[in-house]
């Protein structure tokens, strides 16, 4: 468990631009099974990519018109049950901090893991997202 003022800066990055923090396996299982629509569930981190990479990337790629209808984050290492909830419905995927996936109708079909965020930039990021929304959303 990381010190919640610690997180907090990290959490806000996606909070303040309009994403909605998941704390328990009840919000999360809620979230991803009674929204229709678009979903973006992002598994937020400490770690750098997800301070260099993930979280511009993501906040880059919702400045356009086409964007997901939701938007989710679930904070490893610190809300543990509302991740372990959220990494269920990302099966078969395995566990992965940062990562990013989109849900359509409760579904999932597309998932970013943390190997595909390390060492890529936000802008690269930001386009490949804008590229799933223009599929997906």
């Amino acid at each position: 468990m990381y010190p919640a003022e610690m997180v907090m800066p990290m959490a806000r990055e996606l909070t303040n631009e309009g994403f909605i923090e998941l704390k328990t396996a009840s919000d999360t299982e809620n979230a991803i099974k009674n929204n229709s629509g678009t979903m973006l569930l992002v598994v937020n981190s400490v770690c750098g990519c997800a301070a260099g990479s993930a979280r511009p990337g993501i906040l880059e790629s919702l400045n356009r018109e086409k964007t997901p209808d939701h938007l989710y984050t679930v904070f490893a290492g610190v809300d543990q049950e509302a991740t372990k909830t959220a990494r269920d419905f990302l099966l078969p995927y395995p566990p992965s901090s940062p990562a990013i996936a989109l849900f359509k109708d409760g579904q999932l079909v597309h998932m970013v893991e943390r190997h595909q965020i390390e060492g890529r930039t936000a802008e690269a990021i930001a386009k490949h997202l804008e590229k799933v929304y223009d599929h997906f959303c």
